[in-house]
């Protein structure tokens, strides 16, 4: 009976313990998810605002298919002026998720780097303004170009020509994906 004492107590007191534990950590996840989805919420809307500045606001999300999402761009009176484009492509460390902005005419307002696995100092500088705005005002069939970037291509990162192209395929996706009978 006493060896039952010994092994009783404690497992109650680990009991008691593991109950509260779960129970405060239900009621912070109940206190803060709200907080946290506001949040999400007004980082999405500062990044589409990044690629589409001239939109008023956004229409709802649409997944045409696994892996790309796209937003209509409006202006102030409810007009689509163009598309905001979801989307990832193999870069040389993992996938990078891309963000884009497409106008009725097919051509780019912006692209943002929303997550990527890419090496520092090297394919990480795709998220830098340099890099990003080169394809601002460029149209479907971008290239890569190592040397001196043409009408439609952009100038590769030094020692990074496989994030480059990484880039450019999302970028050449979403300006498919938001293009056919939404453009024009």
């Amino acid at each position: 009976m006493k060896k039952l004492k010994e092994y009783a107590m404690p497992t109650v007191v680990l009991f008691i313990i593991c109950f509260a534990a779960t129970l405060l950590l239900g009621l912070t996840n109940s206190v803060t998810e709200p907080k946290i989805e506001q949040l999400a919420q007004e980082t999405e809307q500062k990044s589409r605002q990044t690629v589409f500045p001239d939109a008023a606001s956004f229409g709802d999300v649409t997944t045409p298919e696994e892996g790309t999402t796209i937003v209509p761009a409006l202006d102030s009176e409810g007009e689509v002026i163009g598309y905001v484009v979801v989307n990832s492509e193999k870069g040389y460390g993992g996938e990078i998720s891309v963000m884009t902005g497409v106008d009725t005419e097919g051509k780019v307002t912006g692209v943002n780097i929303l997550s990527h696995g890419e090496t520092a100092g090297l394919g990480a500088n795709a998220t830098g303004e340099k890099f990003r705005n080169q394809f601002i005002g460029l149209v479907k069939d971008i290239t890569v170009s190592k040397d001196k970037p043409g009408d439609n291509s952009i100038d590769a990162l030094t020692g990074a020509t496989i994030t480059s192209r990484a880039v450019v395929r999302a970028v050449n996706a979403a300006i498919e994906a938001a293009g056919g009978e939404n453009i024009g």
